[in-house]
């Protein structure tokens, strides 16, 4: 499994917003500007992010981003699926399949628990430690 290239922009999109708009918003272009990526794409992510609700934006003179919730109450699960949709590892669980083996597949009823294990894994990883300019530490390991 590998995560598309709009849902990791996401993830670094979201990160620099953690890091840069604390108590201040921050805008789009900036964004696109810390990052390196692309404007255009900032922009489409912007938007993909402010309807899942994990931007907040606001026009005029004070205007800008800001994230909608604390770093540490937006997981990477919650990004992920604000860019893919609900993360969903079998075709046959996503309501949309042609599978010529569904009638006798022995697997598809253990998909729902791998599925919850891996949302369950990205849930766990909080936009705080996503942020931290240290990197990840193993647990335990704090300096």
């Amino acid at each position: 499994m590998r995560l598309s290239s709009m849902a990791d922009y996401a993830v670094v999109t979201m990160t620099a917003a953690a890091r840069n708009c604390g108590g201040a918003r921050i805008s789009a272009a900036r964004l696109a500007e810390s990052t390196g990526l692309p404007a255009p794409t900032v922009q489409k992510l912007v938007s993909r992010l402010t309807a899942a609700g994990l931007l907040r934006s606001a026009r005029g003179a004070h205007g800008g981003l800001k994230l909608a919730r604390p770093a540490a109450a937006i997981s990477l699960a919650d990004i992920v699926e604000a860019v893919e949709g609900p993360i969903v590892l079998a075709s046959c669980l996503d309501g949309e399949h042609d599978c010529s083996l569904e009638s006798a597949c022995a697997v598809r009823p253990h998909w729902p628990v791998v599925n919850a294990a891996l949302r369950g894994a990205l849930a766990q990883v909080p936009l705080t430690q996503l942020s931290d300019p240290r990197g990840a530490r193993p647990e335990g390991v704090t300096a």
